[in-house]
């Protein structure tokens, strides 16, 4: 049978895999596991709670917390209902930034976990339109927090319901309105409205994605056809469920094929959550993982620092393996062809010897990673691919519900974001709109069920993205000759020289900060100038250990002189005659830079909630800066205006 809705997938699957384990938890000691009838019977209690203190079809709420078993049965009560569920991420953390979701959505209920219902305390008081707040850890939870002062907030008293509370509601609702529940979820259609997604921020006012249920419907089946997924496979969840690849790939993709998914053990901090999920992988034994760049060097530190530690010997064998590996494999698709079937002896060796402990410490039964969010720098891919836990790189965007194009087991390209999902059209085009031929760079646009019903409350936004039913993705890539779909980043970031040639600085800004232990970020500008110039934060410790070891003295003249040549060294390693000249064009590198004294951050809204710059903010606050790298003074990187800015990193470093 043919799903119509999501709250109608689960019911299919629960008829089809009722007695397999859809959830599982870790409150204390042991992974618990929640079947697919009895995470029905919950959704169904919840959902019936949620309509008896007024939710009605089209209403939306909003969802805050950690990943737990909760958050997916929330969601899932929510939809049930007939209404629109507003996924928030949990690290909103300035008021402003979760009033405008809140208010711009229209909210009229809330669900927010013990770790995050602080947050609702202090924008309550600005929603009038919130009528009701599901706490999912009773109303007195501290997590080592003072207590809410109740005299104060006695305004919130009559909205607030605990969890166990809301589930009495809901059988107390079923017994007396048996069939209500029943019939508004049979009478769900796919292009009901399902979620209100909003964008990370780089604008001023995010947007709300609406994803219907035939976007997720269509999405999770474009997925599943890239991927096998058994219904024994289970993943553990170590991306933000709002995140929008998480939630189709890792909750309903999971939910289509009656396989299984865990949550990492919620910590009372993030810290405290993080340092769980290498504990949680052993228990776990995943199938699978989705990961993000970020997550992808970390794991990638911290196996090398293991390897390390182990002795010089160690780390010549594992380097030795690496080496090995990456002339066998190659990209992927031409693996072991031609004379590297001689290695393939050798590799093997080394797999079973040293890679094959690394494959036990993420518990022995993963195949694969799955990257997205953002490009994964090409050797960080053939890195895992080394080491036998390869990470396919996809690609998509939230309102592509999310997932475009992947590479695969079977059919992979390293460097590439794989082959286009089917049952979607898919173009290159150049900014009139013109279809390009293959192996021709211009914005990706995208057609098909996936794409989103738009924009709420911005009809603006909407027809500047969809045109004729084409998706406009706002990124740059080309297809090859066999199908695969290169991304080079945003089509709308681009630099633009003064002769109107464009191209994309992702990749030179993730070179420098990738190759340079001395540069911590990098954005690259240039709008029709006559060359491209740099913002560097750069990174303190290594910078003041070679100025200690140099001898030299960073609060001194000559001290900073020396470390802004020590930056331009890096700068330099990419230009001609460098030992990274071949990477890029030298025209777009920077003939100028200027030293920040703070970094880019979320505090400073310079750096959205998925870590990328914003870079209509940057270019605003850093406007002075950026006009004053196109005079003659900036050229010199010891500029007076360096080397305040180099003084006033280390006057604070000293304090």
């Amino acid at each position: 049978m043919e799903a119509k809705s999501l709250p109608h997938l689960l019911e299919i699957s629960t008829e089809k895999f009722g007695d397999n384990t859809f959830l599982w938890e870790k409150k204390d000691t042991k992974y618990k596991g929640l079947t697919y009838s009895q995470a029905l019977e919950r959704v169904k209690m919840y959902a019936a709670g949620l309509l008896s203190a007024g939710l009605k079809k089209g209403d939306r709420v909003a969802l805050i917390s950690e990943g737990r078993n909760d958050w997916v049965i929330s969601e899932l009560a929510v939809l049930f209902c007939g209404a629109i569920s507003v996924p928030l991420s949990v690290r909103i953390e300035e008021e402003m930034d979760l009033l405008f979701r809140l208010s711009h959505s229209g909210c009229k209920g809330l669900i927010i976990s013990g770790n995050h219902q602080h947050k609702a305390y202090l924008v309550a008081d600005a929603l009038p339109m919130l009528e009701f707040m599901v706490m999912l850890d009773g109303k007195d939870y501290s997590n080592g927090k003072e207590t809410p002062d109740w005299q104060k907030l006695k305004f919130l008293q009559e909205k607030i319901i605990d969890l166990d509370k809301l589930l009495e509601m809901g059988e107390e609702f079923n017994r007396q309105h048996p069939e209500e529940l029943i019939s508004i979820s049979r009478n769900l259609q796919p292009d009901d409205y399902a979620n209100i997604c909003y964008t990370s921020g780089t604008t001023a006012d995010p947007k709300g994605i609406i994803l219907t249920h035939r976007n997720y419907l269509h999405n999770m089946k474009q997925a599943s056809t890239l991927f096998e997924v058994p219904e024994y496979y289970t993943s553990l969840h170590i991306l933000p469920w709002d995140h929008s690849f998480a939630h189709t790939v890792g909750i309903y993709t999971m939910m289509y094929n009656g396989a299984s998914f865990a949550s990492v053990k919620a910590g009372k901090s993030l810290n405290e959550t993080l340092r769980n999920v290498p504990i949680n992988i052993k228990e776990v034994r995943p199938y699978f993982l989705l990961s993000v760049p970020a997550l992808a060097k970390n794991f990638r530190n911290n196996i090398e620092k293991g390897v390390r530690e182990k002795g010089k010997i160690a780390g010549w064998l594992f380097d030795t393996g690496l080496k090995l590996g990456y002339a066998y494999n190659q990209l992927g698709y031409n693996r072991g062809k031609g004379l590297r079937v001689l290695i393939k002896p050798f590799y093997k060796l080394f797999n079973k010897i040293l890679f094959s402990k690394i494959q036990d410490n993420f518990g022995g039964r993963l195949k694969f990673f799955v990257g997205g969010g953002a490009l994964l720098d090409l050797e960080l891919q053939r890195f895992f691919y080394a080491i036998g836990l390869p990470m396919y790189q996809g690609y998509g965007l939230t309102e592509a519900a999310p997932v475009i194009s992947s590479n695969t087991p079977d059919n992979h390209k390293l460097g590439s974001s794989g082959k286009v999902v089917p049952y979607m059209d898919l173009k290159i085009v150049d900014e009139d709109g013109n279809e390009m031929p293959v192996g021709k760079k211009g914005e990706i646009i995208v057609k098909g069920d996936n794409v989103m019903a738009g924009y709420w409350e911005n009809k603006k936004a909407t027809n500047e993205t969809i045109r004729e039913g084409w998706l406009y993705t706002g990124d740059l890539g080309y297809l090859d000759k066999d199908g695969y779909l290169y991304v080079l980043g945003r089509y709308k970031s681009l630099l633009i020289g003064s002769d109107g040639e464009k191209y994309s600085p992702e990749g030179i800004e993730e070179a420098m900060v990738e190759k340079s232990d001395y540069i911590d970020q990098v954005m690259l500008y240039n709008n029709q100038n006559p060359y491209t110039t740099a913002l560097v934060y750069p990174n303190k410790s290594h910078l003041l250990k070679w100025a200690e070891k140099n001898n030299f003295n960073p609060l001194t003249e000559d001290g900073q002189r020396a470390l802004l040549l020590k930056i331009q060294s890096e700068i330099d390693r990419f230009m001609p005659h460098g030992d990274l000249d071949k990477m890029f064009p030298s025209r777009w590198l920077p003939a100028a830079s200027i030293i920040l004294k703070e970094p880019f951050s979320e505090h400073n809204r310079t750096i959205n909630s998925t870590m990328k710059m914003v870079r209509p903010v940057i270019n605003e606050v850093y406007k002075d800066d950026i006009e004053f790298l196109y005079t003659p003074d900036a050229k010199d990187i010891c500029n007076p205006r360096n080397m305040g800015g180099i003084l006033s990193l280390f006057s604070r470093n000293s304090e």
